[in-house]
């Protein structure tokens, strides 16, 4: 980890900028120009990888809504997810969700109720799914059970089974 950095490679506005770049004996009078080692900064890289962010328009992302990353090797059960602008799913859970978005990635399952404006599916979801405002299931994609949707796209490899309807337009814009 670098100086000023925490723990997800952010840096802690609290800590001094201008961290010295040369040792103290740089600053003597007697060192020699031509020892005296320099160090460029280097920008940090950013801290979380392009691949996790959202394709869902609006808050989320601009960085000002909130977010929940389930990552990989993690299961939750029993909960009941609110107030979260986009679930991102790389692991395993058995939940009940009302939010903006949720994204299920490859490896990623979901079982349980979800109601969402917009749900990208990559990997697979088993229950109730409401997608308000659009539905998308990529190749790699499974969605089982019961589908409601305002607008869907299925790629060419991608599954989907059991009650499948579209929302009427009152439905779409009920809302939460």
């Amino acid at each position: 980890m670098k100086y000023g950095e925490n723990l997800f490679g952010r840096r802690d506005p609290r800590l001094r900028e201008n961290v010295p770049t040369t040792p103290p004996a740089a600053n003597h009078p007697s060192a020699s120009p031509a020892l005296v080692p320099t160090s460029p900064r280097v920008p940090s890289a950013p801290a979380v990888p392009a691949s996790v962010e959202p394709v869902v328009e609006g808050k989320a992302e601009d960085g000002a809504g909130s977010k929940l990353i389930v990552g990989p090797n993690i299961k939750l059960k029993g909960v009941e997810i609110e107030d979260c602008d986009t679930l991102v799913v790389e692991g395993r859970i058995e939940a009940t969700m009302v939010s903006r978005a949720i994204q299920i990635a490859e490896r990623g399952s979901f079982a349980g109720k979800v109601d969402v404006d917009i749900a990208e599916v990559r990997g697979s979801f088993q229950g109730e799914l409401t997608a308000r405002k659009k539905l998308v299931i990529h190749a790699s994609g499974r969605v089982a059970s019961k589908i409601r949707y305002g607008k869907m796209l299925v790629q060419e490899g991608g599954e989907m089974s059991g009650d499948v309807a579209a929302l009427t337009t009152q439905e779409q814009q009920g809302g939460r």
